[in-house]
């Protein structure tokens, strides 16, 4: 029994390899939790303890960048995994890979479009909004509204509809 629980760790830490190599990009734990979460791969303690683990062992980088702390797998973790990826099933890769590439949409949404508010005064809030592809900032807008409701409404509309809102500003400013 104890071997068994052992392959199932040891199949479990690929697998995460796997996930964060195949994401090719830095995720965050809650990112990371969701996805595993949704697709129940491992439950919740055992996902934080393995990730411990991947980082205390070097195949996985924990750092921060802004304000978010991110996972990176390192060379290691590629090498381990290269090594050792074929004790993963077929089938399992590929269920991990269409979730991956359904995940990546959003997360790239995530990044690329941000929408927030603060507020400055009693009736004035600052709406900030910004549109970035491939680190570059296309547009970078900054309102003052009168409202916590407009500020919100703003925002939502911003992450929902952000590239035909800029293509419109774009296309108005042109003509």
């Amino acid at each position: 029994m104890f071997a068994n629980n052992t392959k199932v760790e040891a199949e479990n830490k690929l697998l995460l390899l796997y996930i964060l190599n195949k994401f090719e990009i830095a995720i965050t734990n809650n990112q990371i939790t969701d996805f595993i979460m949704e697709n129940e791969l491992m439950n919740y303690f055992v996902l934080q303890q393995f990730l411990s683990e991947l980082v205390n062992t070097s195949l996985l980088e924990y750092t921060q960048n802004e304000k978010h702390y991110y996972y990176l797998i390192t060379e290691k973790g590629k090498d381990t995994l290269n090594y050792f990826k074929d004790r993963l099933s077929d089938n399992l890769l590929n269920r991990i890979d269409t979730a991956i590439e359904n995940r990546k949409k959003i997360l790239l949404k995530e990044t690329q479009i941000s929408a927030n508010y603060k507020k400055k005064s009693k009736n004035d809030y600052l709406v900030e909004l910004k549109v970035i592809e491939n680190d570059i900032t296309l547009i970078d807008l900054k309102l003052d509204v009168v409202s916590n409701k407009h500020a919100k409404t703003i925002c939502d509309n911003w992450r929902n509809k952000a590239q035909d809102i800029y293509g419109e500003i774009i296309k108005l400013l042109i003509n």
